[in-house]
């Protein structure tokens, strides 16, 4: 037979009363009855009744997290950080994966739904716009903070960094280095941060002074195929080839580094190249790779305390909180200053820089 509360009460030289407190967590009691309520529970591994506890206090103590990839890595760095603070509050967390799928997502939202959850943290599939209506539907049982990927135009909890301004950091770097001719290869341009993203890249090159040329912005996907044509039949072509390349998220950055490889370029040689987000094993790029870091820990932690407040205060109680957090630049070898290249035969002999006219 598991152990009982009057059991662990025993144990722990405490009423049951106060074994009851320190399960549900409902009512403060003395840190020095909590710890030995704690340890009785550790020694007698009592598991508690969640079902039951929840038909009582219709209280699941329980949150979701629904990511559009798990096998990215920026995804379960945000999910430890909203883990740790979930059980820090006494929360579960359930962490589903939607697969980029927009309907896949519904169904997971609905899945939480079922397994009534106080709250939900969303990273949006992306591909399809959220409406009034829908964002309405969303939060009709239980409240919804968004993370990283915002609905445009919608007021929502949410808590992301400032990708304008993490994006206009990273292209004011190159333009430190030398580079005038700087390209930009993006995701997929119905997400609200990849919009921001290239809006930092032009208001860095307008504060330079340079005119934001269409033909070095490059829309692109999380599709790693599409990004290694784009880069093959575009932007790595000799004779118009730019200088640098910023990539707006590590996906793209990552299948636009192989594509670069591929056709037996490298950086910084051929030119230079800086992402948005780590790349997978980073550690094992040679020469390091200039990157954009998002405090992803940080991001997931933020977002189970705008979850919780929300839950605590209610949906119409307080402005909707919106948490930007900074970036940071590292900077590593990848990105230099523009190489010397020399010109085709049959055009002037003499040297220029890669980002010269």
């Amino acid at each position: 037979m598991p152990p009982t509360q009057k059991e662990l009460a025993k144990l722990a030289g405490v009423s049951a009363g106060t074994v009851s407190n320190v399960i549900s967590g409902s009512t403060t009691v003395s840190e020095r009855s909590r710890q030995k309520v704690l340890e009785a529970i550790r020694v007698l591994n009592y598991q508690p009744n969640l079902i039951a506890r929840s038909l009582r206090t219709n209280r699941t103590h329980t949150l979701g997290i629904v990511v559009p990839d798990l096998t990215i890595p920026f995804f379960p760095k945000i999910i430890r950080g909203a883990e740790c603070a979930a059980r820090e509050r006494g929360y579960f967390l359930i962490v589903l994966d939607s697969e980029g799928s927009s309907l896949r997502e519904a169904d997971m939202i609905g899945l939480l739904r079922a397994q009534r959850v106080e709250g939900i943290l969303l990273v949006t599939a992306g591909g399809q716009e959220i409406s009034s209506k829908r964002l309405a539907a969303l939060a009709s049982s239980s409240p919804v903070v968004f993370l990283d990927r915002l609905p445009v135009g919608l007021d929502v909890d949410s808590v992301c960094v400032d990708d304008c301004g993490a994006a206009e950091m990273a292209i004011s770097h190159l333009m430190r280095m030398g580079h005038r001719e700087i390209a930009i290869i993006t995701g997929p341009l119905t997400l609200k941060n990849e919009q921001e993203r290239l809006r930092g890249y032009r208001q860095a090159l307008q504060k330079g002074g340079i005119t934001v040329q269409p033909s070095l912005i490059w829309s692109g996907s999380f599709e790693q195929d599409h990004v290694a044509r784009m880069c093959q039949n575009g932007l790595l072509r000799p004779g118009d080839r730019p200088s640098a390349l910023f990539a707006t998220n590590g996906v793209t950055g990552l299948a636009a580094l192989r594509s670069l490889y591929a056709v037996g370029l490298s950086t910084p040689k051929d030119f230079s190249f800086a992402t948005f987000d780590e790349l997978i094993a980073e550690d094992f790029f040679r020469p390091g790779i200039t990157s954009v870091v998002q405090p992803t820990f940080d991001m997931g932690y933020r977002a189970i305390e705008v979850l919780l407040k929300r839950i605590e205060e209610g949906p119409l109680e307080s402005p909707r909180e919106k948490v930007r957090l900074p970036a940071t630049l590292t900077v590593r070898e990848s990105s230099s200053a523009p190489c010397q290249v020399e010109l085709p035969i049959g055009r002037s002999a003499r040297k220029k820089t890669a980002s010269a006219k």
